[in-house]
């Protein structure tokens, strides 16, 4: 007897989900979980964690940060690339910033608990902070000399032409000391908290400043990577560290630098990407070859 075609087609697409449950829902995770317990897989598949005398101390394949309780960089260890995810190298929160090129504008609150700093006020901190810690020179394009984005809301009389009529650095929260005192020949002022300035008609003029055209500190140093969980650093960033790690531990700069070369990765089959170094493991072979004073 010929099955009604609505009850035929019904029929076919549960034969249709069932074979693709057994397929994708069974076979294919079973097919992974086998493939994982393979020799040279089984430590990736476990996470690849780093035991120290039995105490698992991290991933390599996860970024941590080396820092003190109060969060301040530990000067003998090497540091990592700053995180956006949670409060830091948080797999439950992997995320980037979402903040882009044009996020040059902080939010300044009466409370400091509800200002947020642009991206590039960010950079700019960070890499002060970097200069601070391996005593170089921390300046970079469009940064003030404390470490804030060098950004003017600049107003003209005709909204966006004739004279200019006020200039305020909108990253620089009064009582601080605006980064340029005048602006064209108009007196800058320090931003007051909870105003926009480029609402109230403002136009953003960043302000390149003299910093070099190279800034000392590397890019990731002072960004962070996509996940936010890179347990990697370049090894520009890594050279700028010796000097700060080997005068810590009283080592010789030179077997330092070989440290870092010994953990220093390649781009993925000599093409894709580029040379990392990775933190977790370089400082682990640092406590064993020259243990903290």
């Amino acid at each position: 007897m010929r099955l009604p075609s609505w009850l035929s087609q019904h029929l076919a697409a549960l034969r249709a989900v069932l074979v693709f449950t057994v397929l994708l829902g069974l076979l294919y995770p079973l097919a992974l979980v086998a493939a994982s317990r393979l020799p040279g897989l089984d430590g990736r598949a476990d996470g690849s964690l780093l035991t120290v005398d039995g105490r698992t101390v991290g991933s390599s394949l996860i970024g941590q940060s080396f820092t003190d309780a109060d969060g301040n960089p530990i000067p003998r260890y090497f540091q990592s690339r700053p995180s956006a995810a949670g409060d830091g190298y948080d797999p439950t929160a992997t995320a980037a910033g979402n903040l882009g090129p044009e996020s040059v504008v902080d939010t300044l609150s009466a409370d400091p608990a509800d200002s947020t700093s642009s991206l590039l006020t960010q950079v700019c901190a960070r890499s002060k902070a970097v200069g601070e810690l391996d005593g170089v020179d921390g300046r970079r394009p469009y940064c003030t000399p404390d470490g804030v984005g060098a950004v003017l809301a600049v107003f003209r009389a005709d909204g966006l032409t004739g004279r200019i009529t006020r200039v305020v650095s909108v990253n620089q929260a009064a009582p601080a000391t605006p980064f340029v005192t005048t602006w064209q020949g108009v007196p800058v002022e320090a931003a007051q908290p909870g105003h926009d300035y480029v609402a109230e008609g403002g136009i953003v003029t960043p302000v390149r400043g003299d910093a070099p055209a190279r800034p000392a500190v590397p890019a990731d140093a002072v960004t962070a990577s996509g996940s936010g969980l890179d347990p990697h650093i370049s090894p520009a960033y890594a050279r700028r560290q010796v000097a700060r790690v080997a005068r810590e531990r009283g080592a010789d700069p030179a077997a330092v630098r070989r440290l870092v070369a010994e953990h220093t990765t390649g781009r993925a089959l000599g093409f894709m990407g580029e040379p990392g170094v990775n933190v977790l493991e370089l400082n682990l072979a640092l406590d064993e070859a020259f243990p903290a004073r």
